[in-house]
């Protein structure tokens, strides 16, 4: 990151706030972002049960056809399709038996048939497979109660994957079907990015550890939780520093060791715009920090930057607003560090709203927000209620956010909107 590249956006100006003409537009900041974030470039070699959730990072090809020879779809008889159609009505003659994980057994003669178990090889000269609910079994012969198309129930060699093609390319998370689909290759180990390692550390006398009784004026230190929450679902080397009093020479051997030995340092608190503290005068002494006013509800402030080789971000203090600057910001350019494809994010959904939503323009918001069912079976969200930043059961009782554009008023109950999902299968 150049710094005089840091300096050019420290002095971009963006008229989009309805009441502070020189805050950034959310996809602005995210493009600033985007601009400096390369993925790490170590790599290790994994088994295949350690990989979940792990990058890939190289393109993986199949070594051969998924399935590797035709296979039959179910139980039944597997036949000439021809002698199925001459001799419907007289029969064929049962010849043998195929199992699963046998070898290929005796060419199909005509006007004969083979029990096949689903998942065993089609013997040579059979082209159809009729399940056994369809057949009537009399003195060794099968006798046909309908009609099937040339090749039905049969699983063609290559017909998953075929050999030498492209699996999956550099960058993908690997999820449980994923890892499925790598065995079903033969594959036991490959090769991925090295963990992320990311430290965070909350800023502020006011908070307390949860050991610690509770005292007049101070409050338990929520943000860390979280934070380190939000961090395991990535599945990142996480370093928890704690709570950083405002001590000028503690918040300094913190930042620094933090920086040296991390590739992403997370703070909450002390970033305010125009708010002068400690924090803000180590940043400005040992990095390239912007501080930027965000035009978005909740989480005006944010800092971005480097410190030494090691990327920053600077969270607001407020419990709803730390969540969300780490949704939109943090957790897609953690995602890019450590090598994973965009192509994997969650896109945003469009929802009827159940109920209309007060807003004011000038900001993106992100309303959080419960999307479920009505009694037709058609999906509405409705506000989880009072959306202040600092009320944190509004977050954990939501399972989206609802985003508001900028130039969006009051909506309508009926409208659509788009959210953002929380929880999913994966």
């Amino acid at each position: 990151m150049a710094q005089k590249n840091l300096s050019e956006l420290s002095k971009i100006q963006q008229a989009c706030d309805d009441y502070d003409p020189n805050s950034m537009l959310v996809d602005q900041a995210k493009q600033y972002i985007a601009q400096f974030l390369q993925p790490i470039a170590e790599t290790e070699l994994v088994e295949l049960k350690q990989a979940l959730d792990r990058v890939t990072a190289e393109a993986i090809v199949s070594p051969f056809n998924v399935p590797d020879f035709d296979n039959s779809a179910m139980d039944g008889y597997a036949y000439r399709h021809q002698d199925g159609i001459a001799s419907h009505s007289i029969g064929l003659d049962i010849a043998g038996t195929a199992l699963a994980g046998a070898a290929s057994m005796a060419p199909v003669q005509p006007k004969t048939c083979v029990r096949i178990m689903t998942g065993a090889v089609i013997p040579e000269g059979a082209d159809t497979v009729i399940p056994q609910e369809l057949v009537n079994v009399e003195l060794g012969k099968i006798h046909f109660s309908a009609t099937l198309p040339r090749g039905a129930n049969i699983r063609r060699a290559g017909e998953d994957i075929q050999k030498d093609a492209l699996v999956f390319s550099a960058g993908r998370c690997l999820q449980p079907a994923d890892i499925g689909l790598l065995a079903s290759l033969g594959i036991a180990e490959i090769r991925v990015y090295r963990k992320l390692k990311v430290a965070f550390f909350s800023t502020g006398d006011e908070l307390l550890e949860l050991h610690q009784p509770l005292q007049a004026g101070k409050i338990y230190d929520s943000n860390r939780y979280t934070l380190f929450a939000m961090l395991q679902k990535l599945n990142v080397d996480i370093s928890d520093l704690g709570n950083v009093p405002d001590q000028p020479a503690r918040l300094e051997s913190t930042l620094l060791q933090a920086a040296q030995q991390h590739d992403v340092v997370i703070t909450s608190g002390g970033v305010s715009v125009g708010e002068a503290d400690y924090m803000k005068q180590l940043l400005a002494q040992h990095g390239q920090v912007l501080f930027w006013k965000i035009a978005m509800k909740p989480g005006r402030p944010l800092a971005y930057g480097k410190i030494g080789a090691a990327h920053y971000f600077g969270l607001p203090g407020n419990p709803v607003a730390v969540m969300v600057t780490f949704y939109q910001f943090v957790k897609d350019a953690l995602e890019i560090l450590m090598g994973q494809s965009t192509s994997m994010r969650v896109p945003n959904l469009r929802v009827r709203l159940a109920e209309p939503l007060k807003r004011a323009k000038g900001r993106k918001e992100f309303q959080r927000g419960i999307v479920f069912q009505d009694t037709s079976g058609e999906w509405l969200v409705k506000s989880t209620g009072n959306q202040s930043s600092g009320v944190l059961s509004s977050m954990a009782y939501a399972n989206c956010l609802i985003v508001l554009d900028e130039d969006c008023a009051a909506v309508d109950a009926g409208q659509w909107v788009n959210i953002q999902l929380l929880k999913g299968l994966y």
